[in-house]
């Protein structure tokens, strides 16, 4: 029988250290430059953003000007993949608070309760968080750029087109039901180990149809194509939720591969930001 849900669970960094430096003072610093390449805050509310989640030596920066670009809301809806396999399909982190070098953030317990409510297939679930850095890599931005932030983040394992479209739809109206203001941050990187050029030209087919803010296009492109995109699933779900929030407008922000951060181009990581508004 699985465990009954403590009254509040804190997370612990599970990758400071290792994707960020885990001194406190070092990484506000390193965290504000990146945020300071981002061109002008947008002067809209962002439905959605898209940020890479690497190592902030090879990502800090697209991640920065693209958080920095964002207009988030207060509350931020977090959705990433799931890289470990562990826990439910689409696992929410119910209460607590999540911890980082120098803080902590508080999540959302008001709209994890109303989100709970409004879908059943969302599941409150920390197992497929404890050792996944895809979110958490995303916390010491945030909190830099509003301390006040609250979050709700949910790992993403679902892999079924009609699923991941139709809770996405679901998504979006229990977020325009809400009392409040959500923004919704997915964390992925793009293509993975190839070189270079391949990495960009395989990226621009996968950016294109999120642009046009077509999810089904969208997952049956990556899929299609084989681009080793690992949050093609939180991504699906999110566009089909920006939909149903209003979305019209979207840009790329920036984007990058690992080969230009450390010279090796046969074999890079593509990081992509994109705002939806």
């Amino acid at each position: 029988m699985p465990m009954p849900f403590a009254a509040s669970q804190d997370r612990q960094p599970a990758v400071a250290g290792q994707f960020y430096t885990n001194d406190p003072e070092a990484l506000r610093l390193e965290v504000r430059g990146y945020l300071e390449g981002a061109e002008q805050k947008s002067s809209v509310p962002s439905i959605l953003t898209m940020a890479p989640h690497a190592g902030y030596y090879f990502s800090g920066a697209v991640a920065g000007a693209t958080l920095g670009r964002a207009n988030l809301a207060e509350t931020v809806l977090l959705l990433g993949p799931n890289h470990t396999g562990l826990g439910k399909p689409l696992a929410v982190w119910p209460s607590g608070r999540w911890q980082y070098p120098g803080g902590t953030l508080e999540v959302d317990v008001e709209l994890v309760e109303h989100l709970l409510a409004q879908e059943s297939r969302l599941e409150p679930d920390t197992l497929a968080h404890q050792r996944e850095h895809s979110l958490e890599v995303m916390v010491p931005f945030l909190a830099e750029m509003n301390p006040a932030t609250r979050i709700v983040p949910i790992a993403v394992s679902q892999p079924d087109l009609g699923t991941l479209l139709a809770v996405g739809k679901s998504l979006g109206r229990a977020l325009r039901a809400f009392a409040r203001p959500v923004s919704m941050i997915v964390s992925s990187d793009m293509s993975h180990f190839l070189t270079h050029d391949m990495a960009q030209e395989l990226d621009a087919k996968a950016l294109d149809p999120a642009l046009a803010l077509n999810p089904t296009l969208f997952y049956e492109t990556v899929r299609g194509e084989n681009i080793s995109m690992c949050g093609v699933l939180p991504m699906t779900l999110a566009l089909a939720a920006a939909l149903e929030l209003g979305a019209s407008q979207s840009e790329i922000t920036a984007y990058a591969t690992s080969g230009e951060i450390n010279g090796e181009m046969r074999r890079v990581v593509g990081y992509a930001g994109l705002v939806i508004s």
